[in-house]
């Protein structure tokens, strides 16, 4: 599928959010019988991997009972040549964030992440992260609850993997749009875990004026049955909490990790996204437009701040191109050898 291609059946889809893109799920192909599963270890929450489903050759969706999230929830894995789950030798791994409205299929739905993967000796970890969970333990006005997604990702996949299918500690994470605000984040606020954090138009920059307005308008938007001001709290009041998750504010956490910040900066249509017309070109460039310049904006701010601090960070503003799967694809293709290299994983392709 040509990139243009990709991003028209990306952006019709569904409506994009600030947060993120929607995108629909394809069938699993089969489910390994009850019979034939190890015993697999749980987390240390009590996370336990409840059932796998083989999808070809080298791709397993995980169902995980997790307590932080309160629920079963699903997580993709990319295994090399030669993986197997009861091998003496572990293999580095690229935890891999989506967008708001979307899933743990999307990565591989849009983009040719399984090839590029093919070629070097490295898992690949695609988890759940909900349609507007935004890579965080839920505030909930202070009050204890859930879902707690920072801990889900950070703590219990991270714990099942290497636990039950040789993942090693030699880690990367990346992501889109809030799935790269989440791979900065974490990277930040869990010093030394990651090894590399890649961000494709990810809002970077949480405390910047007029960004804390602009997400909780958008979680309306995209979930009106849900209350925004639970992920970090209303502004007004806990601004200490968006401080704690604000990757420009822990930019000094940073330090060792190698950083790759990518997005487009004007909010104009770049030359991968479709010819729409009339009505629905205003619709996507108000939307797509205003949220990849608002992504932008922020980047621009946490390069900043980096250069500032003497941290070394690989930066891709591409001026216009809107929020979309598009250009994410090709950004994966820029960031991947650098990833493979931090991680020590070899080509075998």
């Amino acid at each position: 599928m040509s990139r243009v291609a990709r991003g028209r059946r990306g952006l019709r889809a569904a409506l994009v959010t600030l947060a993120g893109i929607a995108v629909t799920a394809g069938p699993a192909v089969h489910a390994d019988a009850a019979a034939k599963a190890p015993v697999l270890r749980k987390a240390d929450t009590g996370a336990a991997i409840t059932g796998r489903t083989q999808i070809d050759a080298r791709t397993f969706d995980l169902s995980v009972k997790s307590p932080s999230i309160g629920q079963t929830v699903k997580v993709r894995v990319i295994t090399p040549k030669g993986w197997s789950a009861t091998s003496a030798r572990r293999w580095p791994v690229v935890y891999t964030f989506h967008g708001g409205a979307a899933h743990y299929e999307s990565w591989t739905k849009y983009t040719d992440i399984e090839q590029v993967a093919a070629r070097y000796d490295a898992m690949v970890v695609m988890p759940e992260g909900g349609a507007n969970g935004s890579y965080t333990n839920w505030y909930n006005y202070g009050r204890p609850g859930g879902p707690k997604w920072e801990t889900f990702h950070t703590s219990e996949v991270v714990q099942l993997m290497e636990r039950n299918f040789r993942a090693s500690s030699a880690r990367a994470a990346m992501g889109i749009s809030s799935g790269g605000q989440g791979a900065i984040t974490y990277a930040a606020r869990h010093k030394g875990m990651f090894k590399y954090a890649a961000s494709f138009s990810g809002i970077v920059h949480l405390t910047k004026p007029g960004i804390p307005a602009t997400l909780m308008f958008a979680g309306l938007v995209a979930i009106p049955s849900e209350d925004p001001f639970r992920i970090w709290g209303p502004p007004s009041g806990d601004m200490a909490n968006w401080k704690a998750h604000d990757p420009y504010l822990l930019a000094g956490n940073l330090r060792g990790t190698r950083l790759y910040l990518s997005s487009g900066l004007t909010g104009e249509p770049g030359p991968l996204d479709p010819p729409f017309q009339g009505l629905e070109y205003v619709r996507l460039r108000v939307v797509a437009g205003l949220s990849e310049s608002t992504a932008g904006s922020t980047n621009v701010s946490l390069a900043a701040r980096l250069k500032q601090l003497g941290i070394p960070v690989t930066t891709h503003f591409y001026q216009n191109g809107w929020h979309q799967w598009g250009y994410w694809g090709p950004e994966m293709h820029r960031a991947w050898p650098g990833i493979m290299q931090s991680i020590g994983a070899k080509r075998v392709a």
